[in-house]
């Protein structure tokens, strides 16, 4: 019988990534691991957050004998994908900013990228863009403080209203600009569509919509990273695995949140050298 679907995120990200995982294969066995003794990942220098993925993702893999790994973090994909490939037995699947399916569907061809700062300056990040939505103006507002409020709000805190609508003001005025500014142009629309390029920044979505000027479509990869693993897997079945999570430093405080999206409560994960 084939072992889970492993997903992997420095934090509580990859949760978005296994609630479309759960929506697409309702049966399909799923074990989460995440590297929360070295959240956030974006402080950290990139050869040796490389290693530390690595490490980490052998281990978890060791912990879960999964038929795929899920690497549910725009920074994680971007650093450690090709290593992975190369140390892994397994298909591993990478996490990019949803950038085509946003240009596929904004009218307006402005598009907001709401993303972490590292995430928001990666070249990468800029080949997307120019691949897919060249002719797109794109937005670009890095938000950090949102990974703050979605990790709080797995361990059982109320997001702070004011904190998410600080970090979203440069995206609304995207959208209509306020009173004291220039209308936008009619070769500079308002945007429309707005990428969550974070996995962490679905978990708010109630919020987001909830503070948003006007109805904008919201996309994130979930939808695509959960096809992609149906490309690279024969079958995904059921089997005891399903539900166990793994965590490198303690986090009882995340248990009652794990359970809202079908996880046990977290173990210890042994992170090897």
């Amino acid at each position: 019988m084939k072992g889970p679907v492993l997903i992997f995120d420095s934090g509580v990200g990859g949760l978005s990534v296994a609630q479309s995982l759960r929506q697409y294969y309702p049966d399909a066995a799923l074990c989460y691991a995440c590297d929360n003794a070295w959240l956030p990942y974006g402080l950290r220098e990139d050869a040796a957050l490389t290693d530390r993925i690595v490490a980490v993702c052998r281990s978890a893999v060791e912990a879960c004998q999964p038929s795929v790994l899920v690497v549910a973090c725009n920074t994680a994909s971007t650093l450690a994908l090709e290593n992975l490939r190369e140390q892994l037995a397994i298909p591993v699947v990478g996490t990019v900013p949803a950038i085509k399916p946003a240009a596929a569907i904004s009218q307006t061809r402005h598009i907001g990228l709401l993303a972490t700062k590292a995430t928001v300056g990666r070249p990468y990040t800029q080949r997307l863009i120019d691949s897919f939505a060249s002719d797109c103006v794109i937005t670009r507002v890095a938000a950090d403080a949102l990974v703050v409020e979605a990790e709080a709000y797995l361990a059982g805190i109320t997001p702070d209203i004011d904190r998410i609508q600080t970090a979203l003001a440069p995206l609304w005025h995207a959208v209509a600009p306020p009173s004291s500014t220039p209308s936008l142009t009619p070769d500079h629309q308002a945007l429309d569509t707005v990428v969550l390029g974070c996995t962490h920044f679905p978990l708010l979505k109630p919020w987001l919509t909830q503070l948003a000027p006007v109805p904008l479509h919201w996309v994130d990869s979930g939808d695509a990273i959960a096809r992609r693993v149906a490309q690279v897997v024969d079958e995904l079945n059921s089997d005891q695995h399903d539900g166990r999570c793994f965590t490198t430093t303690s986090a009882a405080n995340l248990t009652a949140g794990l359970a809202r999206y079908g996880f046990d409560a977290p173990q210890l994960l042994n992170v090897g050298a």
